[in-house]
This record gives C-alpha cells, structure tokens and sequence, in this order.
C-alpha cells in the first residue's frame, strides 16, 4: 500500500472510530488596530464614543481536527495565522470567536520564552512546566533525568534561563516537552533554532512519538520536514483556511500562495503558461526575487526575464528533489556579439558554489546575436541537490577582441527551495539503488 494510501485510510479510520485529539470549531480571533495608544486607554474606560478603531481578523472562522495518532502540518505565510491558532490550542491566547476541544494532556514547545520564567533556573523551570502540565512533584522527580540528558546542558541547568542561549533555551523547553509523556505535542517554529546535531535528535524523537502512536500538531517553514513526518497539512493565509490534504498536495498550493498565483488561471499548456496571459507580463514577476543580488557587466547584453519552473511548467521558487526542473533565461544583445556563453549556477546559504554549467561546458554553439536580438535559453535537469535553500546565479560572458569579457551577471538573483523526504550526506544524493540480503550458510562436504 502507498505512503498516500495508508494516510487516506488512517484518516478515515479516525473520523470513523475516535473522537479528534484536537477539534477546532470556528475559531476566530480579532485584535483592534489603534491609530493611537491613547486611543486604546479611552476605549477601555469608555471615555470617548468617537474612537478610529480597525479590526484585524488573525484566524477567520477556521475549523479544523486532528486525530489521534496523526502528525498533522501547519503551513503558511508571516501573518497567516498559524502560531495564533498554537497558542489559542494551548491556550495562551483566548479566541474572540469558536471553540477548541482536547481529548488528550498536551505538551506544546512554542516560541522562545513561552512557559519559561526568566528568573528560575533551568532546573526550577522543569518543575514549573511539569506541575502546570498537571504533575506532581514526584513524577518530574521520575523523569528529571531524561530531561537533563537530553538537554545536555550541563551546569546551566543550575543558571537562570534569562542568561541561556537561544540554542540552549530550546534544548531545555523541547527536552521538558517531550519527556513528560505528553498525549499531544505542538511545536512551532522554536525547532529551528538547534544546532543540526540536536534537531537530528528531535527528529528521532519525533518518529518514536509517531511509532507510539501519539499525535503530533508541527508548525515550520522546513517545507521538507513538513513532507517527511506529517501525514496531513493544512494551509493558512491571512488568517483562513485555504487548503487541507496530503504534504505534496498542499506544498504544491503553497508555492503557489508565495508567488500570488493560486488564483491564476493557468492555461493547458507549457508555452502558453510560460509565455504569460497579458502583454508585459513578466517570468520574473512570479518569482521570489533576491533585493540584494549582486549585478554588474559592460552593457552589451542584459538579461531581460529569467525564471525557474517545475516539471509541471509551474513558475516557483520550490523544487521537489528527485524531480525533473527548468531555470530559464531572456538576454537582450546591444552590439554584435560572437558565440555568447550563457551559465547558471548554485550556491548553498554560505556561498559555496555547489554546481553549475554554462554553454560552452555543454558544447552548444550560440551563433551570432545583433544590436536588438532577443535569445532565450533553458537549463532543464535532475534536482539530486539535498533538501534546504540555494541561491542561484546567471551570467552570460564570452570572449570579444580575444578577451575575456562579462556582459551581464546577477549573482544570487533568486533562490530555490528544495523539498525533500530522504536526504543523504553530503551536497547531492547519488541515487544509490542499495541491497541488502542475508547469505544463505554453505553446506560443507
């Protein structure tokens, strides 16, 4: 049975056979906008009738369950809503409108601070936490040991917590929520604060609790993580739910969202999507471009538009790994130019450059573009890159009088996401095919 298969049916043994570990019904949450903070004294002492007040809506009428034993996503936009809704869940915030409803002791890691006092040590901050929970003093004494060498904190756990690192902070928070043996765990973003060791060691946690059948609500940009460990995701955008469904589903929707296409209607075919539906509609326009890209050449040629697009045809910054992607490139040439190269690379988020080709690399003959020539090239592959961020970068250069000259680079013009369920160690996954199997005993004469 596949991966989609077994995430349908669970789902509909849940909504058959259990009542929802979390069950959201219309939640609304409002905040009024002051023009002035005076505005907000009068309003509450009822001294003015004439007070300029806007009402923004953080969640709009989101409904929504989560079962037990799910891992269920969050995913959306700044702004969308989604640690509103955690924190509502959990209860630090109270809704203006709508119900939630938990079957099930929680244990939520949210953003930096939540739950902590500042002025405790680490270790009086474990006992807080777990008495809030609902434990006694007893049971954290059982677990205190788990606690600390998963933290591994050493001597800090004696300091006040207003003194930690924001790495150390989120060892101790997520070490205290994930061993008092909570029913449902809710994480926001805190995760991404961890060195890569310690999240590797999250994420084992993570895949026990889901082995144990616990149920798990995660809010991240990590679009890999999100497609890896949950089984559902739910899409939030300025406050409403837009899209519910499996990873792959909802990722594609969200890619969609960050560039402001969801509500386009695209055309049936690759060229027509591509060449665009209005005069002077640009590829560019529908990316994520980078403000600070570096750019510089002589003049004589300029790249015009430039994108990069899925196996779909779908303009995105967003790459699923494994599949087949295009970045494409429109120059414009100001003088006649010989056999112009045309290069794209790819850096990781340090500025190491990973990989790249050009046209000469690739043995293709570019001809002799004129003062006025547009010319287009695309750059169709494999992404085998790991899941993570890359930034990429285009050039077009060649050789004029018998020197070497750059008509027009952007470095880091745009970046690309790569979405990924399986990473292996090092830059690119070499597509192992492995096999392993046990040798049968050989029978001796």
């Amino acid at each position: 049975m596949s991966r989609e298969e077994t995430i349908k049916e669970n789902t509909e043994l849940h909504k058959d056979a259990e009542i929802p570990a979390i069950e959201i019904r219309h939640l609304t949450k409002i905040y009024k906008l002051y023009d002035r903070n005076r505005d907000r004294i009068k309003e509450a002492l009822h001294l003015s009738r004439h007070i300029n007040v806007r009402e923004h809506y953080a969640l709009h009428d989101v409904s929504m369950n989560v079962y037990t034993g799910e891992t269920v996503g969050i995913i959306g936009t700044n702004g969308s809503g989604k640690s509103t809704i955690l924190k509502i869940i959990t209860g630090v915030l109270n809704p203006t409108y709508g119900d939630v409803l938990i079957n099930g002791r929680i244990s939520a890691l949210l953003e930096l601070g939540a739950g902590f006092n500042m002025e405790y040590t680490g270790l009086e901050n474990i006992y807080l936490n777990g008495t809030m929970i609902g434990f006694s003093e007893q049971e954290i004494d059982e677990k205190l040991q788990d606690i600390l060498d998963f933290a591994d904190i050493g001597e800090f756990i004696n300091q006040k917590v207003k003194t930690y690192s924001s790495g150390m902070f989120v060892r101790l928070a997520f070490a205290v929520a994930i061993n008092i043996d909570p029913e449902i765990l809710i994480v926001d973003e805190a995760l991404s604060v961890g060195d890569v060791f310690f999240q590797n060691k999250c994420y084992r946690k993570f895949e026990e609790f889901k082995k144990q059948g616990k149920t798990i609500l995660f809010v991240s940009h990590d679009l890999s993580s999100i497609s890896k460990y949950c089984d559902r995701v739910i899409l939030l955008e300025k406050g409403n739910k837009i899209g519910e469904g499996e990873p792959r589903e909802i990722i594609d929707m969200y890619k969609k969202v960050l560039v402001g296409q969801l509500d386009r209607q695209m055309d049936t075919h690759k060229s027509e999507r591509l060449a665009g539906s209005s005069e002077g509609s640009r590829w560019k326009d529908r990316m994520q471009l980078n403000p600070n890209k570096d750019e510089y050449g002589s003049g004589l040629a300029e790249f015009e538009d430039y994108c990069a697009y899925d196996k779909t045809g779908e303009i995105t910054n967003t790459i699923i790994k494994g599949e087949e992607f295009t970045v494409r490139l429109k120059i414009r040439f100001f003088d006649t130019i010989q056999d112009p190269i045309f290069a794209v690379s790819f850096k990781n988020m340090q500025g190491t450059e990973i990989t790249g080709t050009n046209t000469m690399f690739e043995k293709l003959t570019t001809g002799t573009p004129k003062a006025g020539d547009v010319m287009t090239a695309t750059f169709t592959q494999r992404m085998s890159l790991q899941g993570g961020e890359y930034l990429v970068s285009l050039g077009c250069v060649g050789y004029r009088d018998g020197n070497f000259t750059v008509y027009h680079r952007l470095y880091d013009v745009f970046n690309l996401t790569v979405i990924s369920d399986k990473n292996t160690t090092g830059f690119y996954d070499m597509d192992s095919i492995v096999v392993v199997q046990k040798e049968e005993n050989e029978t001796k004469e």
